[in-house]
Order: structure tokens, then C-alpha cells, then sequence
């Protein structure tokens, strides 16, 4: 085509015939068009007609000459944003050509050219914004680590170093007698390391910091998981229990042997039928005061002791959770030591033990059932921190409320909702590594002529991922602020500590759950080869969410938790403190909820941390308000208290997730405003920016009810996520080496290297 004004038509004549193939519709479409153009000639239209011969296609070489055309226009021409600048430069801006923008146009429409995306085929490399992203840290590395870690550190590094050894190489078998065998040897390996017995008294020859025991199960979640509950039942439950719930003769006896793992033993408190309500357990610890004898005893089938972990192989001993009966009268439940196997590992007369088999995962753990048939054990094996039985005979305890005693001595063991939620943590930070990882090397598609791309630098990728990596960082800083609280509790917190210790177990397992679903398929069929570790994962933090409590059942706990603060600060404040307070919340919902604010959109306002924690806590005092209105009037109504409860359960959990949000954001904040290196601070910021807004987004519908914000502040806030996502992208490789996993526990070969 040396006619230039005939040149107009390449652009058209390329899309249509790219893929091979003219259409009979895009042939006539083509020739009308062409036929109407009176500034045509007869001459110039035949020769055009020759071109969109269905019978006769353009030769290979001749839609490679019109590529070529199209793309040397755009190179020289950058500016260049629709098919129709093509046309009118490929013209020569010929002035009729000009003239006929609304006609071309509307042709495109017409043979279903999407234009912006048939430019984007015809731009190089090098203008590609989603070719050009790429991996380039922003920030030091090791600063974040640092951070992450904190006071912990070198107890982190120590375990690292431990878990990186030969012999900690993963158990491939599938065999669950090897299986658990070596679980067992790795425990007496950290056990060699006093890394068991670190929550002990040093007079115990432990370590005496809580601290660096949960630094240390966390860090052990990097490795094998079957191996952190392992050690967790041995040295946390079963040790903590008889530490927390037993008096200084118990201590002596046992707990440097349990520390050293010389004594095995297990945490016998879930039954069948009796799970999450302790209260209800039906095993029974007798008294008997003529010998100064305990009968622990299982009445019938359903009220054995179920899933215990070591129970099925290695456990001599156990923390026995059961009714004490004295003289007829049940006085609740209590704790008992109670022998389970000699030390050659044969059950002692009385005890049945069964195996619970294999599992969805965790199969290292030997998790059994123990049934207990009229068994004696002496006076002095009652755990009897808070009960006991005297001289006389007659039950006793420090704390006069069964209630309050129940609770004071569950209380004691809320170290494992803070355990277990920590072990999601790192399960969840090694999903997102090995994923993002991979993400960062793997490419699939790119644009037409280019290289392929990595499956990172795509949006849909970028939000699969890196808001769960926004939330597990939140997460991180949350369970911190949890730790720190749990060690320097007094008794007047106690009860808002183990709402927050329920609910933020809860609130990190179902993440991990999420979040490594998410990894599994972000890197398809690779996630779903066992090498690669995903699978285990997933299977192995699978039960966290039911582990030291149902997670639904815990989130109704934290519910009440806070409608009893509610009602106490109304009890408190008196009738005109009820009306101070309820106008100062409408003061605050006012100023909020203004025209200006629920429809500002512009970034500054988007971005700012007070508008997030203003936005998260909004919402969670207008749930917790409404939830406490609508059980008022149910009760006032005439509805017993259970049942409105019950009425209101789904509305519980919405209290309890608002709560939550608004606290884990709230660390966040707080633990950026502490860093001091001004890189680490700007990228965490991002991150903090991406999890608030990320938030917000999912709870949308519920802002836009209540007329916090408006349609196009939703719609921002949805392009404002995008953003930070491809902002952060850059640093995303960087944000999961500061996990500092080590490469022999990352061990997915899509990763590290094929094997």
C-alpha cells in the first residue's frame, strides 16, 4: 500500500486477520464500510476489497509487514492511545481521515476491537508496566527481621540453628510408627537443649521465661508441625498443666524429668461427648478417705478421653481432668496426675488406651483414647493449686466461687491460645514464602511478541497474596502485644486476656487456614506436590482451628467478653453517664459520618491511619451496641438469657470479628510508630495501609448500610487496594526472607532449587 491514505485501513486489516481468520460477519462489516467511504475510489476500493478475501488471506509476510507498521508508528508515537490515532498516523494525518473519527469508531465497535488492549499488544517491552515490575527490595532486610523478632532474637536464632541440622531433615515416610519415632527423637534432641523445659522454674532446672518459650514454638512451626505439637503437649500442656495447677511437692517430682522428657505425658481433658464444655466432663476422680485414695474412673464409652496427644505410644503419665465426688457430692472439676504406663511402656492395670490412627495431618503425633477403669492413684497426685482435700476429708479451696474457681484454674492454661495461634503464624509466613517465591520466578503469559511474564507482576496474583501477607504481618505484631500482656497479667485483666487470647487464636488459625489455601492454588499444580510443602501445611494446621477450643465456640466467648464490659460501663457511668456516653458516640458518628466525609476519596484521606482506626472502631462499637440492644429486648420480652443468646449467635461472632479487627490494626499502628529506621517504617506502613484498607473492602456492605461511607469512597478504596498491591509487589520477596525461614525448612524445591 503506497497510497497513504490507504494506509488507514492496516490497523483494521491486521486485527481481523491476526488470528488467521476473517469472519463472515467482520467480511461484510469490513466491505460496507469500505464500500461507503465516498472519498474512495472505485480503484482504491477494489484493491481494498482484495484484501479481505475470505478465499484468498493475506500471505504470513504480509501481516508481519503490517505489524511492523503499526508497531513503528507507536514507538515513534508513545502518546498514541487508541486504534484510530493509528489509523490517522498510518494516513499521513490525511485531513479526511481526520474528519472520520466517529465512522472508524464505531467500526471498531463493530468488529468487537476492544482498542485500548489491541495497543497494549502493539507496545514493546520495555513500555510494559506489568513486564517492567520486578523484584527490588526498598529496605534493609535484616531490620525487619530484627523487628520481627525483637528481644527474642537470639533464642529465634538458636532454634533456627538447632532445626537446621542433618538430623532434622524431614521424615518422608509413610509409615506413622517411623513417623512418630522420629518426632520423638527430634523432642529429646530440643529436650538436650533445654529448649523444653524454658518456661520452667530455674530451681526445676528450667529457664524461667515464658517469652522465649513461645519464641521457640513459634520458630519450631517453620520445621515439621507434628514436632511443635509434640513438644507443645509434652512440655506445655503436660508440664504447664502440673506447674500451673499443682503446688511445690509436684513441682519437685516432676517437673525436671518432664522437662528433660524422662517422663512423657499427656493432657487428658477432652472426652467424646465433652470437648469445648469442660464443665460437662462425666470421668470422675472419687475420694476415698479411709486409704487417702482417688478412684478415677470412665462411666461408659463416650466419656473416654479422646484425642490426647502421647497417649497412643509414649505417655507414662497424665493430667486427668474429672469430677471430684466426695461423700456423694460432686464439687466440679478438678486436675489429677495419673499413671498411665511403667517405664518399659507397658499400661498399668486399669488404663485402656486406644489409637486414634491416622489423621488428616500431624500423623508424628501418637493422639489416642484412655479409658479408665475404677484406677487408684494417692491423695497427693490432686493437683491442688486451687482445691483440695484436707485432713478431715472436706474439700477446700482458696477461692470461695466454684465458678470462680473453674475459671481461675482454666485461666492458667491460656498459655496454649497463645501457643497455637503463634504455630499458625509461622505455618502461614512459610505458605506465603514458598508462594511468593515462586510467584516471583514462575512466568506465564506477556505480551504479544514479548517475553512471558512473572505471574507475580499480575494484579489478580498481587491481591491473592500480598493482602494475606499484609494481614499475617498484622497478625504478627497482635500476637506480640498478646504475649506481652499474658506475661505481665494481674488478676483484675485476667478475664479480658483470655477473651483476647481465644479470639486471636481464632482470628490467626482461620487466617492460616485462608492464607495457605490461597498459597496452594497461587501456585497450582506445584503447590500440590508434597515436595513442596504446601500440602502438609495445610493438612497439619487444619485442626488449629478446633485445637484448645472450637474457634466459633471461642469467638462467642470473646463476644460476651465484651458485652459484659459494655454493661459494666453503663452500670458504672449511671443514668446521666448513659446519656453523656450516648452523646458523645453520636458526637464522634456525626463528625464521621459527615456528607464531606463518606464521600472523600482523594489518597491522603484513604491512606491515614486515624481514618482506618476510626473506621474499624466505628464499626465494632455500633455491632457491640446493637447486639447488646437486641439481647435487652429479647430478655425484656420475656425470652430466658440461653435463649437469646442463641437467637443472637451469628450476630456474636460479627461483635467479636470487630473487636478483633480493631485491635490487631491498632498493634499494627503502634509497633510502626515505634521504629525508628525510616525504610523498614515506610514499607510497614504500606502494609498497614493494604491490611486496613483490605479490611474495609470485605466489610464494605456493612459501611455502605450504615452510611459510614458512600458507593464511590467503596469504589477508592477497591482501586486504593490495587495500588498498594503493585506498590508493595516490588518488596514482596524481601517482606518474606525477613521471616528469616531457614532454606532446610523451606525445603520446596520450587523455591530452593530442584532437587
Amino acid at each position: 500500500m503506497k497510497n497513504t491514505k490507504l494506509q488507514a485501513f492496516i490497523p483494521l486489516f491486521y486485527i481481523v486477520w491476526s488470528d488467521s481468520l476473517l469472519t463472515e460477519k467482520g467480511f461484510f462489516t469490513l466491505h460496507e464500510f469500505i464500500d461507503s467511504q465516498d472519498w474512495l475510489s472505485a480503484e482504491e476500493k477494489e484493491f481494498l476489497f482484495s484484501k479481505i478475501t475470505i478465499a484468498n488471506p493475506p500471505s504470513r509476510q504480509d501481516i508481519t509487514d503490517w505489524r511492523n507498521k503499526i508497531e513503528e508508528i507507536i514507538q515513534n508515537r508513545p502518546e498514541i492511545k487508541s486504534v484510530f490515532e493509528v489509523v490517522v498516523a498510518l494516513s499521513g494525518d490525511d485531513e479526511i481521515i481526520q474528519g472520520l473519527e466517529i465512522a472508524f469508531v464505531k467500526l471498531e465497535n463493530d468488529l468487537g476491537i476492544l482498542g485500548e488492549e489491541a495497543i497494549s499488544n502493539f507496545k514493546s517491552k520495555a513500555q510494559s508496566h506489568t513486564v517492567n515490575s520486578h523484584t527490588e527490595a526498598s529496605f534493609d532486610v535484616n531490620k525487619i527481621t530484627a523487628i520481627l523478632d525483637g528481644a527474642q532474637a537470639p533464642i529465634i536464632n538458636k532454634v533456627k540453628s538447632v532445626i537446621s541440622r542433618p538430623e532434622f531433615q524431614y521424615e518422608t515416610s509413610t509409615d506413622i510408627g517411623v513417623y512418630r519415632q522420629k518426632v520423638l527423637d527430634w523432642c529429646k534432641i530440643l529436650a538436650d537443649e533445654n529448649l523444653g523445659n524454658m518456661a520452667y522454674p530455674k530451681k526445676y532446672g528450667g529457664g524461667e521465661n515464658i517469652a522465649d518459650y513461645f519464641s521457640i514454638m513459634e520458630t519450631l512451626s517453620y520445621h515439621d508441625l507434628s514436632l511443635v505439637i509434640k513438644f507443645g503437649v509434652q512440655f506445655g500442656l503436660w508440664g504447664m498443666s502440673v506447674q500451673s495447677l499443682g503446688t511445690e511437692k509436684h513441682y519437685v517430682k516432676y517437673l525436671k524429668d518432664i522437662g528433660a522428657l524422662k517422663l512423657p505425658g499427656c493432657f487428658a481433658m477432652t472426652e467424646t461427648h465433652h470437648g469445648s464444655n469442660v464443665k460437662g466432663l462425666e470421668t470422675t476422680a472419687t475420694y476415698n478417705h479411709e486409704n487417702q485414695t482417688f478412684v478415677i474412673h470412665t462411666p461408659h464409652e463416650k466419656a473416654q478421653k479422646e484425642y490426647i496427644g502421647n497417649a497412643a505410644l509414649h505417655g507414662q503419665m497424665a493430667t486427668v481432668f474429672a469430677k471430684l465426688i466426695i461423700a456423694g457430692q460432686d464439687h466440679g472439676v478438678n486436675a489429677f496426675v495419673v499413671p498411665l504406663r511403667d517405664e518399659n511402656g507397658v499400661v498399668l492395670k486399669g488404663i485402656t488406651i486406644g489409637d486414634c490412627g491416622h489423621k488428616m495431618g500431624l500423623n508424628g503425633v501418637d493422639n489416642g483414647t484412655i479409658r479408665f477403669d475404677n484406677v487408684v492413684i494417692p491423695k497427693e497426685n490432686m493437683l491442688d493449686r486451687f482445691a483440695s482435700v484436707n485432713d478431715k476429708g472436706e474439700f477446700e479451696s482458696p477461692i470461695p466461687s466454684d465458678n470462680r474457681r473453674f475459671f481461675t484454674m482454666l485461666g492458667t492454661l491460656v498459655g496454649g491460645r497463645i501457643g497455637i495461634p503463634r504455630s499458625a503464624l509461622a505455618a502461614a509466613k512459610s505458605g506465603l514464602a514458598i508462594a511468593i517465591k515462586y510467584s516471583d520466578q514462575r512466568k506465564q503469559f506477556g505480551p504479544e511478541n514479548g517475553e512471558e511474564v512473572p505471574i507475580l507482576n499480575y494484579r489478580m496474583h498481587q491481591r491473592r497474596l500480598l493482602i494475606p501477607l499484609a494481614k499475617t504481618y498484622a497478625i504478627h505484631f497482635a500476637l506480640q502485644y498478646l504475649t506481652k500482656r499474658f506475661i505481665n497479667k494481674t488478676e483484675a485483666e485476667m478475664q479480658e486476656i483470655e477473651a483476647l487470647a481465644a479470639g486471636l487464636k481464632s482470628y490467626s488459625t482461620w487466617n492460616t487456614t485462608a492464607t495457605l489455601q490461597e498459597c496452594r492454588e497461587a501456585c497450582g499444580g506445584k503447590g500440590y506436590l508434597s515436595e513442596n510443602r504446601i500440602d502438609a501445611l495445610k493438612n497439619d494446621t487444619e485442626i488449629y482451628t478446633t485445637f484448645e477450643g472450637d474457634n466459633t465456640v471461642l469467638m462467642q466467648l470473646v463476644a460476651k467478653n465484651r458485652l459484659a464490659e459494655f454493661r459494666k460501663a453503663f452500670g458504672e457511668m449511671g443514668s446521666l453517664g448513659i446519656i453523656n456516653y450516648v452523646y458523645e458516640n453520636a458526637k464522634s458518628a456525626i463528625a464521621e459520618k459527615n456528607p464531606v466525609v463518606i464521600r472523600k476519596t482523594d489518597d491522603e484521606h484513604l491512606l491515614d491511619s486515624q481514618f482506618h482506626l476510626q473506621a474499624f472502631q466505628h464499626r465494632e462499637k455500633t455491632i457491640l451496641a446493637s447486639a447488646a440492644k437486641r439481647i435487652k429486648k429479647l430478655v425484656d420480652s420475656g425470652l430466658d438469657a440461653y435463649d437469646a443468646f442463641n437467637v443472637v449467635q451469628h450476630q456474636m461472632i460479627d461483635v467479636a470479628e470487630a473487636y478483633l479487627d480493631s485491635v490487631v490494626l491498632e498493634q499494627f499502628q503502634i509497633a510502626i510508630e515505634a521504629v525508628k529506621d525510616e525504610k523498614s517504617k515506610a514499607i510497614l506502613t504500606k502494609l498497614n495501609q493494604l491490611f486496613a484498607l483490605s479490611q474495609i473492602e470485605i466489610n464494605k456492605a456493612w459501611y455502605l448500610e450504615d452510611g459510614y461511607m458512600e458507593a464511590v469512597k467503596t469504589k477508592a478504596i477497591r482501586k486504593m487496594v490495587n495500588q498498594l498491591c503493585w506498590d508493595i509487589r516490588p518488596d514482596a520477596v524481601a517482606l518474606v526472607d525477613a521471616f528469616a525461614i531457614p532454606d532446610s525448612c523451606l525445603a520446596a524445591p520450587i523455591v530452593v532449587g530442584e532437587k
